[in-house]
């Protein structure tokens, strides 16, 4: 779609609720005379409110959307910036539903962790039910996602007032898999192209585990959570994975861990004596992730697995016993129907896993699905997948504790993280609301660093030959961890 931006550059704002409201379309900034099928998006300033005017074309009708902020909220930039993105958005938002758009389930929000704005409700010292009434208020946000919010928000507060100044969470990426699904971008190559690069990957990672290490003992924090992701780290064989931990445990102090997480993930890499050495390393949750449990459709995501196989691994990782089980759900996937969803769901519900996280699918650049332009259930099909999801888990004492959303996700909808009480993942509420640093090492890890008032991040290379070859890079930047928190 064509925009044109009067009195403001916000193309961020403009862009997130094209993106949200027609997804199929992608921004376009001509020069010139305003024309075709666009929208216009013009801000002005008066006496006492900024106004901003958004003019939908849409073959050949007009539509129109006003929003506007008081000039006293813009009381320094941060306000300014919240409030300039707010009208942005609402104004084109409220064009576009002028124009017969649906109204989205999450209302006129765009951003990825809106679990955020109810937290700050709460801190400001509204009641769970007020704050509640004022997110849907305010962001026309629908009752049954405000309350994923409100509860997820729920969560954060109880692990915000658990955490101390210089807790922060570690993160191990390991980027091999069996197989690449066809809805990831993250990995490059099969395991049977790149195994090759395993052990040298495996030096790097020794390098890198050593350099954070010793940052973090020189910046005094403390780590609370451990999280092992990918890819799959289980792709690793028994002995690497004895030498990964023992490295860890060397370097890092994990006495007061309050989880350690293996995202052993794909059942076709989960054996007894993988099992045996997470346990004895002191592991206390695994991931087994079907993504369905229809044989036709992981064929179809090219998974090399089936259903029984999910079956089979979970009934191992019991008979180890020690672990709490998270499994992965994806609504939307290739073949998959709402009647198939709704099968998959209940047999992962005779699983009884500790936590089941439902994602919706989001369709990377890079990915198979994307690149091949794969035939998906449409969003009203993904919506009835989730609304199964909304309406069983909690009826099986499941509740919400984590949630974000993502671009170019199916139907505009959510991925939600769900616990059996007691048993939530500290490492994904930290990370989702931003509560602690997040320390990276392996691939494709994102290093967060927080502290009141700031935020930092950087990143590192996803793919294996990337990450060997920036090895030494990599380990020289993590002064970068004793100077932001002030050593």
């Amino acid at each position: 779609m064509k925009l044109y931006l009067t009195g403001t550059d916000n193309k961020y704002a403009a862009e997130q609720t094209l993106l949200t409201l027609f997804p199929s379309e992608r921004p376009e900034y001509p020069e010139g005379e305003p024309e075709g099928d666009r929208c216009e998006i013009s801000v002005t300033r008066g006496g006492k409110y900024a106004v901003c005017t958004a003019k939908l074309v849409r073959g050949g009708e007009v539509y129109h959307g006003v929003a506007r902020a008081g000039l006293d909220k813009m009381s320094d930039r941060d306000a300014e910036a919240h409030y300039n993105n707010r009208i942005v958005k609402l104004a084109f938002y409220r064009a576009a539903l002028a124009s017969g758009v649906k109204e989205p389930v999450w209302g006129c929000l765009t951003g990825v962790r809106p679990a955020k704005l109810m937290s700050a409700y709460l801190r400001e010292g509204l009641s769970p039910r007020a704050a509640r009434g004022q997110f849907m208020r305010e962001y026309f946000v629908q009752p049954e996602r405000a309350q994923l919010c409100l509860d997820a928000a729920l969560y954060s507060e109880r692990e915000s007032a658990m955490l101390e100044s210089r807790d922060v969470c570690l993160y191990v990426g390991i980027p091999f898999c069996p197989t690449r699904c066809a809805y990831c971008s993250f990995v490059s190559q099969s395991v049977e192209k790149s195994m090759k690069l395993v052990p040298r990957f495996l030096d790097a990672l020794w390098q890198d585990i050593a350099a954070t290490g010793k940052a973090v003992k020189r910046a005094g924090l403390r780590p609370v959570a451990l999280y092992m992701g990918g890819g799959t780290p289980t792709t690793l064989n028994a002995s690497q994975l004895d030498e990964l931990c023992t490295r860890l445990a060397d370097s890092f102090d994990l006495t007061h861990l309050r989880e350690y997480t293996v995202e052993a993930g794909r059942p076709d890499t989960i054996t007894r004596d993988k099992l045996e050495v997470l346990k004895n390393h002191g592991v206390r949750r695994v991931s087994v992730n079907p993504q369905t449990m229809s044989d036709s459709v992981l064929e179809a995501i090219g998974r090399r697995h089936t259903a029984r196989d999910i079956v089979d691994a979970l009934e191992l990782v019991r008979s180890v016993g020690g672990f709490d089980v998270n499994m992965d759900l994806i609504a939307g996937l290739p073949t998959d129907t709402p009647e198939g969803f709704s099968a998959t769901l209940t047999r992962v519900l005779e699983l009884d896993p500790e936590n089941v996280t439902v994602h919706t699918l989001s369709l990377k650049r890079g990915s198979t699905l994307t690149v091949n332009g794969a035939a998906l259930p449409e969003a009203a099909e993904v919506g009835q997948m989730l609304s199964d999801a909304l309406e069983r888990l909690p009826a099986h004492g499941y509740e919400p504790y984590y949630l974000y959303r993502q671009k170019y996700m199916a139907g505009g909808f959510e991925n939600v993280g769900w616990t059996k009480p007691g048993h939530e993942s500290p490492y994904n509420i930290c990370i989702m609301e931003e509560l602690c640093g997040i320390i990276s090492m392996g691939a494709g890890g994102s290093t967060k660093l927080v502290a009141p008032g700031k935020i930092k991040r950087f990143f590192a290379p996803k793919y294996p030959l990337e990450y060997i070859n920036a090895a030494d890079e990599i380990c020289s930047g993590k002064e970068r961890i004793i100077d932001f928190y002030g050593l």
